[in-house]
């Protein structure tokens, strides 16, 4: 699929979701190294006030999917993860963070990203394994 097409679905369906909720922005368009980020402010904390592990996954199973998305037609294709492994490094109150998916495996049902994740100083946050499964789109009915 062309660039600017996924870019602007993408854009175009991001409106009520949860990545609007937290603010989360894609920052490359790379589908070899595509990256989502935040700027850490309350919604990103857990009580103790550190960046919150399911913000951290959150990131991560983004970053995958999207990066997956981009090399798929997604006129015909549903993206779903399936699986996500991730080690939370170090803690991080505040600052800006990116999540970085890099391909594992492009197959043609599924696909596998490795996904760092890390402050804007570039310490490793977080290091995840996703696995995004590729299904073919339903048929509409024709009105």
């Amino acid at each position: 699929m062309e660039l600017e097409v996924f870019r602007q679905l993408v854009m175009a369906n991001l409106h009520g979701t949860v990545l609007e909720a937290l603010g989360i922005e894609v920052v490359d368009w790379d589908p070899e190294h595509f990256a989502v980020a935040i700027t850490m402010d309350g919604r990103h904390r857990q009580p103790e006030g550190f960046l919150h592990g399911g913000v951290s996954a959150l990131l991560a199973e983004s970053a995958a999917s999207f990066a997956a998305a981009a090399s798929v037609d997604l006129f015909e294709s549903l993206l779903f993860g399936v699986d996500l492994n991730i080690t939370h490094l170090r803690p991080r109150r505040d600052g800006r963070i990116v999540a970085t998916a890099t391909p594992l495996h492009r197959g043609r049902t599924m696909q596998v990203f490795a996904v760092d994740i890390a402050g804007e100083d570039g310490q490793r946050i977080a290091a995840a394994r996703c696995t995004v499964a590729v299904r073919p789109r339903p048929a509409t009915a024709a009105s």
